[in-house]
C-alpha cells in the first residue's frame, strides 16, 4: 500500500526524539481498573502471565505485546489498554517470559522472534470462544514479534484476527542493534544491559552451571549480549544468525490482514533499514506511517489519550 503521510504533531515541550522517548516513559501516569492476572502453561513446561481487562458484553479483543525489558505496567501499554477499553474492547496485555515479576522456569527467556509464545496467547483467547474480532498491537520488540507472527501465519492466521498496529518497530534487528550502540544512545543501552545482566545472574542462581556468567563483565553492547546469551540460549548460531532469522522485514510480505507500522523518523533506536518504504509500497495489506516526530514508543500530544492510541483505534 502507499506509505501514509502522517499528521502527528508532538507536544511543544517535547522538542526532540530523546525527550519524546524519555518523558512519557518516566512521567506519564495512567489509571486503569485492576486487571485479572491469568497464568497459562506453555508446551515446554513454562508459563506466561497475562493481564486481562474485560469489557462487558463485547466480543472484541485486543492483544498487546510490550518491548525489550518491558512489561504490562509500562505507560505505553497502560495507555493503549485504556484506549481500547474506552472503545469497548476486551484487552489482554501479556508479559514475555521472565518479565512478569517472577522468573520463568526454563533456561530460555524471550527474544524478538519468539512467536510461539504469542501463538499461545492467541490460542488461549481462541479457546475461550468469546471473541469474534481481534486486533494485535505491538511495541518495539513486541512489534517485531507481532509482524513476524502475522507473516509466519500468512493465510493460516486465525479468522478472528482482523487487523494489527505496531509502533517503533526494529524491523531490521541488526540495523537497530548498531543504532542503539551509538554514543548518543548510551543511556538506553546501559539500562537494557543492566536489566538483562541481572536476569542472567538471577537465573544462574536457580540453574547453577547453565549460564557462563563470567562473560557478563566484558559485555558492553546489546549485540555482544545477544551473541553470548540470546542467540545460543534460543538455538541460533550467533547474533548475526539471530538477527537475520527474526527480523520482521523478512516476513511482512506474507501478511494478509490490514496492518499498520508506525516508525517515527526521529526514533533514536531505529536504523534507516527500519523504514522500508520501497518494500511496503508493493504490499497489499501493510501500511507504513513515518511521522517526523514521536521518538521511541512516545507519541505524546499533550492530551490524556496519546496520538498512537488514537491511531491504533482508528
Amino acid at each position: 500500500m502507499p506509505n501514509i503521510l502522517s499528521a502527528y504533531q508532538p507536544s511543544g515541550l517535547l522538542m526532540n526524539g530523546h525527550l519524546q522517548t524519555i518523558i512519557p516513559s518516566l512521567f506519564r501516569r495512567v489509571k486503569l481498573p485492576k486487571a485479572t492476572r491469568k497464568r497459562i502453561d506453555t508446551p515446554d513446561g513454562d508459563f506466561l502471565d497475562l493481564d486481562y481487562y474485560p469489557s462487558a458484553g463485547s466480543a472484541k479483543l485486543a492483544i498487546l505485546s510490550h518491548g525489550l525489558e518491558g512489561d504490562t505496567s509500562r505507560p505505553y501499554i497502560k495507555g493503549m489498554v485504556r484506549a481500547f477499553l474506552q472503545a469497548e474492547y476486551n484487552v489482554i496485555a501479556w508479559n514475555f517470559r521472565g518479565c512478569s515479576g517472577e522468573m520463568n522456569l526454563r533456561e530460555i527467556f524471550y527474544h524478538s522472534g519468539a512467536t510461539e509464545d504469542l501463538q499461545q496467547v492467541v490460542a488461549f483467547a481462541t479457546e475461550t470462544g468469546k471473541y469474534t474480532k481481534c486486533a494485535l498491537i505491538g511495541f518495539s520488540l513486541g512489534g517485531n514479534l507481532t509482524l513476524k507472527y502475522l507473516g509466519e501465519q500468512g493465510k493460516n492466521l486465525p479468522d478472528f484476527i482482523k487487523s494489527a498496529a505496531t509502533f517503533s518497530v526494529p524491523l531490521d534487528l541488526a540495523g537497530a542493534s548498531r543504532e542503539i550502540s551509538r554514543r548518543s544512545n548510551t543511556i538506553y543501552e546501559r539500562r537494557f544491559l543492566r536489566n538483562l545482566k541481572k536476569k542472567i545472574n538471577a537465573k544462574s542462581l536457580l540453574m547453577p552451571g547453565v549460564f557462563e556468567t563470567g562473560k557478563l563483565q566484558s559485555i558492553r553492547t546489546l549485540a555482544a549480549f545477544d551473541n553470548s546469551f540470546t542467540a545460543p540460549l534460543h538455538g541460533f548460531t550467533d547474533a548475526t544468525d539471530y538477527y537475520d532469522s527474526c527480523s520482521a522485514i523478512h516476513f511482512i510480505d506474507k501478511i494478509t490482514i490490514p496492518t499498520l507500522i508506525v516508525n517515527a523518523a526521529n526514533d533514536p533506536f531505529l536504523s534507516d533499514s527500519c523504514y522500508p518504504e520501497d518494500v511496503v509500497k508493493n504490499l497489499a495489506s501493510v501500511y507504513l506511517e513515518i511521522p517526523l516526530q514521536g521518538g521511541h514508543c512516545g507519541f505524546g500530544n499533550g492530551r490524556k489519550v496519546y496520538w498512537s492510541e488514537e491511531r491504533a483505534i482508528a
